[in-house]
């Protein structure tokens, strides 16, 4: 247990607090909204796997300081290494990262993360594949990559798949933000509770002494409300979004949008088709490949399959949106990239095809997920 506590440098981005059986993670990099950073996706990885095998542990707390959980992976932070070094250590970071997805996705013992704040990205990765996680009224989930070039990763092909119809794609494609109650009521999240109840929250999980997930339940249940969902919802419009969004092709999905924009005048349509056009038209098409791929895919294969798409993308080939997309949104904050391929009707389907397949480049592998033994029902359901 000593080397789980030793002081690192980095130690105070992830704060460990030992409360009887329980486990609390706290990321804390509140300025910079948690983001990820190599050493911090490391370090939980490690902390994961240790606390599974100590049957002095049961149940893991995660959450964060400030206003976020976590916004995801430190984007900047990797786009430099890149420029100054390689893509290879981007690739480096995500590989990390997936293997702590895959632990947690099918992780022995409940796993409770508190959502109260901003959830994006790799925040997503790092507790939607856990078994409980609670949102609150300052939740704002969101898959926002298409419009920094990207496409929605760290097993998001998984999670998004298995929303109620084609939801999944909805998000991952236009990064509509949503609410708690949102959350809840789609699936994302498996609880609601008030902010102001979980500091009683956390208190009665640490003495609970149990690692069953219906115990654990049955707790959060106690803290839980049903929240109030807004009018304007995109998910009371789940019939026009199955309607548009399950088409073949993000441009059969613009065409169906804009038929039903002339049948009523509505904002809402509106605002999507915008957000569908300002997107990368390369991460438009390699996003709703990767989704209808997961439906039909476990979450290891999602992974790896993802891990492929991201090496692809952090080596620009075949196109730099990443790069740009970063430029345009984080660091000149012109928010006006000049995608390329610029309209979706040039991105041919072998240019999407090729984020699919096999890195030609020496030295390179596959994601290589760790062996996973004994697990619960649910875990192997995932599978």
């Amino acid at each position: 247990m000593d080397a789980l506590n030793s002081t690192k440098p980095d130690d105070h981005q992830i704060l460990v607090e030992e409360k009887l059986s329980a486990r609390i993670l706290t990321l804390n990099r509140p300025k910079q909204l948690n983001t990820l950073l190599f050493q911090m996706v490391s370090r939980l990885l490690e902390l994961f796997v240790a606390y599974e095998e100590d049957s002095n542990v049961k149940l893991v707390i995660v959450k964060g300081k400030g206003r976020a959980f976590c916004a995801g992976g430190d984007v900047a932070a990797m786009i430099r290494d890149i420029n100054v070094g390689t893509w290879r250590l981007g690739a480096k970071f995500y590989w990390m990262q997936f293997t702590l997805i895959y632990i947690l996705a099918t992780y022995r013992k409940p796993q409770v993360s508190i959502l109260n704040g901003i959830v994006m990205g790799g925040g997503a990765g790092a507790s939607i594949h856990g078994r409980f996680r609670v949102a609150t009224e300052n939740s704002v989930f969101a898959m926002p990559e298409t419009a920094l070039g990207f496409f929605p990763d760290v097993g998001a092909s998984y999670f998004l798949s298995r929303l109620p119809g084609f939801f999944g794609e909805y998000l991952g494609l236009t990064g509509t933000r949503l609410d708690g109650a949102e959350m809840l009521v789609c699936g994302l999240a498996t609880h609601f509770v008030p902010s102001e109840s979980l500091s009683l929250l956390e208190e009665a999980l640490c003495k609970v002494d149990s690692s069953d997930p219906a115990i654990i339940s049955a707790v959060i249940n106690e803290y839980s409300k049903q929240p109030y969902m807004k009018e304007k919802s995109a998910y009371h419009r789940l019939n026009v979004i199955d309607r548009c969004f399950s088409r073949r092709t993000v441009e059969e999905i613009i065409s169906a949008l804009e038929r039903e924009a002339l049948n009523k005048k509505d904002d809402w349509i509106s605002e999507t088709i915008r957000s569908l056009k300002r997107a990368s038209p390369t991460g438009l098409k390699i996003c709703l490949r990767s989704i209808r791929q997961g439906r039909l895919q476990g979450v290891g294969q999602c992974l790896v399959r993802e891990y492929r798409m991201v090496c692809h993308v952090m080596q620009g080939k075949p196109s730099k949106d990443v790069f740009e997309g970063f430029r345009a949104m984080l660091l000149d904050k012109d928010k006006n990239p000049k995608w390329e391929p610029s309209k979706l009707e040039f991105v041919s389907d072998d240019m999407v095809d090729s984020y699919f397949s096999m890195m030609d480049d020496e030295g390179w592998e596959d994601l290589k997920l760790p062996a996973r033994s004994n697990l619960p029902a649910y875990a192997i359901a995932k599978l």
